[in-house]
């Protein structure tokens, strides 16, 4: 008895010890799926954000703060792809064929907007949204809800080299046609050259001169109506009868081979003291600092007619508009880094100072000493009531491309004045839906 009470003794401590070796072979076996679940979990958060844009005027800047931001947000990556906004369409629509869409990327909203809405993510619950300018948000604006981010307000108009204005004796700021003229043939005495032409460059021509005149057009909604209704033409427009003359004053007193003048050319020639003014905005501010830090240059109004009251205001926007793809796989990851561009300290030092850029959000104060002497200016207008929407967002996808074909013609000299706004009507019935 007591010889079997021992081997039941040792069986059950083999039993009990082989329940053992199961449940550590069990454990390990558990240990491991977790330490597998876990590095799935690990790679998950390895997340890379893509952000296309075309304001190739800060693409410096956004490198440095993209290296701020992985800083304090390990696992995620930025990767920055920046074009000149006169390919970016072309550029964006071969992403979306070869399935390679960026996570954030540039709309300029309107139009614009239902283009691309099958691919805009619905921003209107994010934290900054009532942080906003409220006129910053409107071209983005659908059915109650807001599909894109803000980032900055810009103005257009004539860039203007301050110091070069008062060698000549310009005293005030050219409000009419004629005396943008007058102001010209006073540099020119000078030995400075008016103009910086870079007609090569389709955006220049098609957006921000040919916008100038469009933001300009009273009640600018009811002539587009009308424009597609077939009741109004671009020829039977007063304002748009003052283009050619503008255009003509440009080519009289600007640089030599216009049509082959590009945008990184011409902001050269611009800081560098070899031009008095250029159509362009507060968003060359980057550029031309770091090719002349000295410079000291304004923004006026370009003048579209010979009515000076007419002639106060400077075109006002919000083209930096971001927005996020809905189908991306990192959207989430994409809306926190652009709260972070606008709630942190290091993001919105970035925004006003670093980018040089009138901040669209209320929270973000604009000191001119950050935006430059263009951007003050801008806000000046701003605070006056002196400025307008531009309107380039409202056009007929493709028309500002025909558009500067057809004022690349003008200025070649193989068009006339009638000729370049049939063509300009011509495209519009085009592309008009």
């Amino acid at each position: 008895m007591k010889r079997s009470f021992i081997i039941s003794c040792v069986l059950v401590l083999m039993c009990c010890l082989l329940a053992a070796c199961g449940a550590n072979s069990n454990s390990g076996a558990n240990t491991g799926a977790d330490a597998a679940g876990n590095g799935e979990s690990n790679a998950q958060k390895e997340v890379t954000i893509k952000l296309f844009q075309q304001k190739v005027e800060i693409a410096e800047q956004l490198k440095v703060l993209k290296a701020e931001y992985e800083k304090t947000h390990p696992g995620v990556k930025i990767e920055i792809e920046s074009v000149l906004s006169s390919q970016y369409g072309t550029k964006l629509k071969a992403k979306l064929a070869a399935n390679e869409m960026p996570d954030i990327f540039n709309n300029g909203g309107y139009s614009d907007m239902d283009v691309w809405a099958d691919h805009l993510e619905d921003l209107t619950d994010q934290p900054w949204v009532s942080d906003a300018v409220d006129s910053a948000k409107a071209p983005m604006m659908k059915d109650g809800k807001l599909y894109g981010f803000p980032l900055s307000l810009e103005g257009s108009g004539l860039v203007y080299n301050k110091e070069m204005f008062a060698k000549a004796g310009i005293t005030e700021l050219p409000k009419t046609l004629s005396e943008l003229e007058e102001a010209s043939t006073k540099l020119k005495a000078q030995g400075f050259t008016p103009f910086v032409n870079d007609y090569a460059s389709v955006w220049d021509l098609g957006i921000t001169i040919f916008d100038s005149f469009m933001a300009k057009v009273p009640d600018t909604d009811k002539f587009i109506a009308d424009l597609n209704s077939g009741a109004a033409t671009f020829a039977g427009n007063d304002v748009f009868k003052g283009l050619p003359k503008y255009l003509d004053i440009a080519m009289k007193y600007g640089n030599a081979n216009p049509l082959t003048t590009d945008y990184n050319t011409s902001m050269t020639l611009f800081a560098t003291g070899q031009g008095a003014m250029i159509p362009a905005g507060n968003w060359i501010q980057p550029l031309i600092d770091k090719i002349n830090p000295n410079i000291q240059a304004g923004l006026m109004p370009m003048p579209v007619s010979d009515d000076a009251d007419f002639n106060k205001n400077a075109v006002f926007t919000s083209p930096t508009i971001w927005v996020v793809n809905k189908n991306s796989p990192v959207k989430e990851q994409a809306k926190e880094f652009l709260n972070w561009l606008v709630t942190s300290d290091i993001g919105k030092q970035y925004v006003a100072k670093e980018f040089k850029l009138v901040p669209a959000f209320k929270s973000i104060k604009a000191d001119p000493a950050d935006v430059g002497s263009i951007g003050d200016d801008l806000t000046k207008f701003s605070e006056e009531g002196n400025s307008l929407p531009m309107q380039a967002s409202k056009m007929p996808e493709g028309l500002y491309t025909e558009i500067a074909q057809s004022m690349q013609k003008y200025v070649a000299g193989k068009s006339t004045p009638d000729q370049m706004l049939a063509e300009f009507q011509a495209s519009w019935n085009k592309l008009k839906k």
